[in-house]
């Protein structure tokens, strides 16, 4: 997949440089040429000196053809219109926003865009919410301890009670939404394919949760 990083800060870089070690393509935007040597000599994808909501800059990193988008850099309003534009102009599907004021994290996430914190913010956090199709951060609270995470049902969890996946996985269950309608679940709730839940989760059960949903229960689990 081809990812477009907006910022070339420590965060940016460090996201790059992964990228590029897992396998994906990478292109980074910076309104500094001087930033790009934070990645080292041993990256390989494109540079490319601009602002990151300028249409011709993020044509140039190959924004038609990428899978995700990440605005990293040091300010809010350029991060969020950045990622507005991913999102609208060229329909990226996977954007994440990075934050500095969490006062802002609400009216972001009513535009669609999954915005973190600093103050709760990894590179593997991000990774995660960039390349993860199944699961996504949705909100985070204030202290960055406790988030709501969008689950889609996978094919292990088809056919099994939702009580087995909160046990699992640690996470609970606040809706489910099935073919389009949003409903409040049960734990004797039989997931069906297609199902989305949006689950409440602590940043300690986070991966815990990507993990269970990818793979299913240990063991096999009961039906």
């Amino acid at each position: 997949m081809h990812v477009v990083v907006m910022g070339c800060g420590r965060v940016g870089s460090a996201i790059a440089r992964r990228l590029e070690e897992i396998g994906h393509s990478v292109a980074v935007i910076d309104q500094d040429p001087e930033a790009f040597r934070r990645l080292g000599p041993e990256f390989t994808g494109r540079q490319v000196t601009g602002l990151g909501f300028d249409r011709q800059t993020l044509l140039d990193a190959g924004i038609d053809s990428a899978g995700a988008f990440a605005a990293v850099s040091s300010g809010d309003n350029s991060n969020i219109i950045s990622a507005r534009v991913a999102r609208e102009t060229f329909g990226v599907q996977h954007v994440v926003a990075r934050i500095y004021d969490s006062k802002r994290a609400e009216v972001y996430e009513r535009m669609g865009i999954p915005s973190v914190a600093t103050v709760p913010w990894t590179v593997n956090r991000l990774l995660r919410e960039l390349l993860s199709v199944k699961v996504s951060e949705l909100w985070r609270e204030p202290t960055g301890q406790v988030l709501l995470m969008r689950v889609t049902v996978t094919e292990p969890w088809v056919g099994r009670r939702l009580a087995d996946l909160e046990a699992v996985s640690g996470a609970r269950a606040a809706w489910l939404v099935r073919y389009g309608e949003a409903q409040l679940p049960t734990p004797s709730t039989v997931l069906q394919d297609g199902d989305q839940l949006v689950v409440a989760a602590t940043d300690e059960i986070s991966p815990r949760v990507h993990e269970v949903v990818a793979h299913g229960p240990e063991g096999g689990g009961p039906r």
